[in-house]
């Protein structure tokens, strides 16, 4: 009887904590959103649209002023005085790999040693992460789930913030390959003053040239028809020299951005992304000569010179927008701030770009089309994925964010998420007194 009474108390205990919801069900029922300022994300607004979309697909958005749909077996939503955008996209990421940085069981974001091309992140995503439904509800609906750790860390995908596992999950497999760049300068934390030290980095040169030694023989072995036997780290590399992955490279210092960018090209690595690039103002000629984009570190701190002005991240994307460079933003290691990404393409529009509309690429158009998947996603167009969200007011206002509605692929999203359980709980007690 008392184990019962212990089983019986277990039970009750552990309903007591809320799961995630639900992933959404396949849409079934064409959806028209009726009324509401509809941003495309290619710049254009539609102040009194329609968005329509069966089966997942965006199948027409209009100027609901001037035309007319037959909306006979549609079910409509109106969402007059409200916004309508689509799915924002956030970059270089470790949502889903990670969940508590200090449990070290909920983190699986990089592998042991130093070249891991063949790593997949793909396969450590975890749709049952309490962090998803949490970026969901600011209108972050894609991540790029990327792997950390080594000189050469793996390969990352693109996800989709709704799935029952991985396989659900996954827009575009194995992206692209990340490459820490040896540093020309590292940082060293003291705990004896709590300052860095900057110094030059000793083991950079032999670094390099493990990398050329790795390159070179993935190239060699890409341009072979039928090799045997297979080398499974060279035949991750191999999308790499068609065109198929990108190649993204963690820098940031100007030197270690040429070099990298240099590196790649003489391998004839068509396809490289800069990723963090706290000094590509120092190399915007280099970079807009080359034609390539950068994902940029989240804008809210510091910079790491005392000699920078203060708002200086601030201002980078904005420096390289009106250079002609493709750009986009990410909270990279900061995994737990992702739910804030719309923020910072805000922060952007306050400091060097002008037109909302084009700080909102930032978060949207740029991401995808650097990602490779902007046939897909990334605006509001016919014939592309239904994933976009519906808010009561600007969603690169932290103010007047509030998320109504989101669809994936056409699949209303349950919006519940722990903080808004967890507002409610304590709301309620504190209600009562």
């Amino acid at each position: 009887m008392k184990k019962i009474f212990i089983l019986a108390a277990l039970l009750v205990s552990l309903a007591s904590f809320a799961q995630n919801p639900a992933p959404g069900g396949a849409q079934t029922k064409t959806i028209a959103l009726m009324g509401g300022t509809v941003h495309i994300g290619n710049g254009q607004v539609i102040p009194n649209g329609v968005v329509l979309f069966s089966n997942g697909i965006i199948t027409n958005v209009v100027d609901g002023t001037t035309v007319r749909l037959d909306l006979t077996n549609v079910e409509t939503i109106s969402v007059a005085g409200k916004h309508v955008y689509p799915g924002i996209i956030s970059p270089a990421s470790t949502v889903g790999l990670q969940e508590v940085g200090a449990v070290r069981a909920t983190v699986d974001k990089q592998e042991t040693g130093i070249l891991n091309p063949n790593v997949r992140a793909l396969i450590a995503y975890n749709t049952d992460s309490e962090i998803i439904p949490t970026i969901r509800n600011n209108g972050v609906l894609f991540s790029q789930a990327m792997p950390q750790g080594g000189t050469v860390s793996g390969s990352s995908s693109v996800m989709m913030s709704d799935g029952w596992n991985w396989e659900d999950a996954v827009l575009k497999k194995d992206d692209g390959i990340w490459l820490n760049w040896p540093n020309y300068l590292a940082r060293e934390f003291s705990l004896e003053d709590f300052s860095t030290v900057v110094r030059k980095n000793e083991r950079r040169t032999q670094a390099i040239e493990a990398l050329r030694t790795t390159f070179t023989e993935a190239k060699a072995y890409a341009a072979l028809t039928n090799p045997m036997p297979m080398n499974l780290k060279l035949e991750s590399m191999k999308g790499l020299f068609t065109g198929k992955q990108n190649l993204y490279v963690r820098a940031d210092y100007g030197k270690d951005i040429i070099e990298a960018v240099t590196f790649a090209k003489s391998l004839a690595i068509p396809n490289v992304v800069i990723v963090g690039g706290e000094e590509a103002n120092r190399v915007v000629g280099f970079l807009k000569e080359n034609n390539v984009p950068v994902i940029l570190s989240a804008l809210h701190r510091l910079p790491n010179r005392e000699d920078e002005d203060v708002d200086l991240p601030y201002r980078m994307p904005g420096i390289l927008h009106k250079a002609g460079i493709l750009v986009a933003l990410s909270y990279a290691d900061e995994w737990w701030r992702t739910r804030n990404l719309p923020f910072l393409a805000g922060t952007a529009a306050g400091f060097g770009i002008t037109d909302k509309e084009e700080a909102l690429k930032l978060v949207t158009s740029n991401t995808a089309k650097i990602l490779g998947i902007d046939k897909l996603v990334g605006t509001l167009e016919k014939g592309k994925h239904a994933t976009l969200f519906v808010s009561a007011g600007d969603a690169l206002d932290m103010r007047t964010n509030v998320v109504e509605h989101a669809f994936v692929q056409g699949r209303k999203v349950n919006l519940d998420d722990r903080h808004k359980r967890l507002y409610k709980q304590y709301k309620d007690k504190y209600e009562q007194k």
